[in-house]
């Protein structure tokens, strides 16, 4: 009988002491999405956008993290934002090492923050560059040689290298309504950081492509409808871009910079 109440009071003493590390668990997160909403919803208001953007206050437990006011890591997300010449593209920004001192934990809309680390992205998908170039059906691909490397041959951010990327669609501009694909590098501007260059460098045959070939007095003008300038290509927090490529089906445009300070402001630059 006494051996049994021993093992009743320890069950008991487990029980409560689960239910305090559950209990918590449960305020630390509340603290960390209540913290994201109301950052969300200051970036919306302080960057002039339709929608509250994605927000993830990064690193577990969050209230430590807001006590010594220094975050790990924080992402902010916004899809289809109003953008310059493309007509909609999703920003994205991924901060390391960010120091609340001037700030708060509950980050307001005219903060400063102080940033270890800044990862900045213009992600434009198929579609809307398609439109932009006059080719409706363009599909982007990372280039071949990657996309068959067992490593993914990726930046960390997932992002292909710049040249040789595959663009398939219609070039009706060039008089051709066939559905051909074109090897075409990615640049940025040495005249113009925020403008990235579309230069084709040939069509391309057999599998994963639309294996179309294209007659000789056709090929200048097919390749020439793959070649542009897209201009106004503004980073989030004015970071200069380093890094242009594919991931998935969307082109990105990504810069990374150390020990910067922002402001919310300047999340949508264009």
């Amino acid at each position: 009988m006494r051996m049994r109440k021993v093992l009743i009071g320890i069950v008991a003493v487990v029980v409560v002491a689960a239910a305090v590390v559950v209990g918590a668990i449960g305020v630390d997160f509340g603290a960390s999405i209540y913290a994201e909403y109301r950052l969300s919803t200051n970036v919306r208001k302080a960057a002039n956008l339709a929608s509250d953007p994605f927000v993830a206050i990064l690193g577990f437990p969050f209230i430590p993290q807001a006590m010594r006011d220094h975050y790990a890591e924080l992402e902010i997300k916004a899809h289809a934002v109003e953008h310059a010449q493309v007509g909609k593209a999703t920003l994205e920004a991924t901060m390391h090492s960010i120091d609340l001192t001037d700030a708060s934990w509950l980050i307001k809309p005219d903060a400063q923050l102080a940033v270890g680390e800044l990862e900045s992205r213009i992600i434009i998908d198929s579609m809307h560059l398609g439109r932009y170039l006059g080719i409706d059906d363009l599909m982007v691909e990372a280039p071949q040689q990657e996309s068959n490397d067992a490593t993914g041959g990726t930046t960390e951010s997932g992002i292909s290298g710049n040249q040789g990327l595959v663009f398939s669609g219609t070039p009706k501009s060039a008089g051709f309504d066939h559905r051909v694909s074109v090897s075409v590098d990615l640049s940025i501007a040495p005249d113009d950081p925020a403008t990235l260059v579309f230069t084709p460098t040939g069509v391309l045959t057999g599998p994963n492509t639309a294996d179309r070939e294209v007659p000789d007095d056709k090929r200048q003008a097919v390749l020439e409808a793959f070649r542009s300038r897209l201009p106004d290509q503004k980073l989030p927090f004015g970071v200069a871009p380093n890094t242009v490529g594919a991931r998935g089906s969307d082109v990105i445009i990504e810069g990374i910079t150390d020990g910067v300070t922002i402001s919310l402001t300047g999340f949508k630059q264009s």
